[in-house]
């Protein structure tokens, strides 16, 4: 199984007339945020394939569609418009979701550095972890497992984050991984400048994957 991996910048690789031969083979899409609603109604239109993705800390128009407490209107009609953007993807924030046998999980956002939208504290990400218990313990009984994907926009602490605050991982990843061992943790957030930057690291039993421009695991 192959998955196509995006994030933080729109590649003209993927952003192209050629994406179907270009990707003929990927059983779905992860997206780790920064990118346009617009972007994935492109590719999900081009590829026919199912998207998931969480927000990040930039290109967040169109969130209020998505979570209820950014927005001015009652829930009821913000979900009426997002039914009307139709942009063919799939919100995964807060929520674990089945696609073709493989279980997905999202924790989007990053850390708090100047109380934007999207930011979380180390603490209220943690809250939003144990908000995913429930169905990570129904998973373990009827799956044998309770994850393979975590799907994230910023990296775990220690782990391709960098040293100034807004580009910071959370801790509270590392422990996620440790008490339930998701095969991958997709992220962005981070740039990738040079060939030298990591894309990938083995943490515990998962490998964290940096998803800037594009990358494809495989399961």
């Amino acid at each position: 199984m192959k998955i196509l991996c995006i994030a933080d910048h729109i590649d003209p690789r993927v952003y192209s007339c050629n994406i179907k031969t270009r990707f003929p083979d990927i059983d779905f899409v992860l997206s780790a945020g920064d990118l346009r609603l617009s972007y994935y109604d492109f590719i999900t239109t081009n590829l026919n394939k199912p998207l998931f993705f969480v927000f990040g800390n930039h290109r967040l128009k169109g969130i209020e569609y998505y979570k209820k407490d950014y927005g001015v209107e009652s829930y009821m009609r913000m979900h009426k418009k997002r039914q009307e953007l139709a942009v063919g993807a799939t919100y995964v924030d807060s929520k674990i979701v089945k696609e073709k046998g493989v279980l997905i999980a999202g924790l989007g956002g990053s850390i708090w550095y100047n109380g934007g939208k999207n930011q979380f504290t180390e603490f209220t990400m943690f809250l939003k972890m144990l908000h995913l218990l429930p169905r990570l313990l129904w998973n373990r009984i009827f799956h044998n497992r309770f994850l393979d994907i975590l799907l994230t926009h910023s990296p775990p602490y220690g782990l391709h984050d960098k040293k100034d605050r807004c580009h910071r991982g959370f801790k509270v990843f590392r422990l996620f991984m440790k008490l339930f061992k998701p095969a991958y943790l997709v992220h962005g957030h981070v740039h990738l400048y040079s060939l030298e930057d990591k894309r990938k690291d083995a943490f515990c039993d998962t490998m964290v994957v940096n998803a800037y421009n594009y990358c494809i695991i495989e399961l």
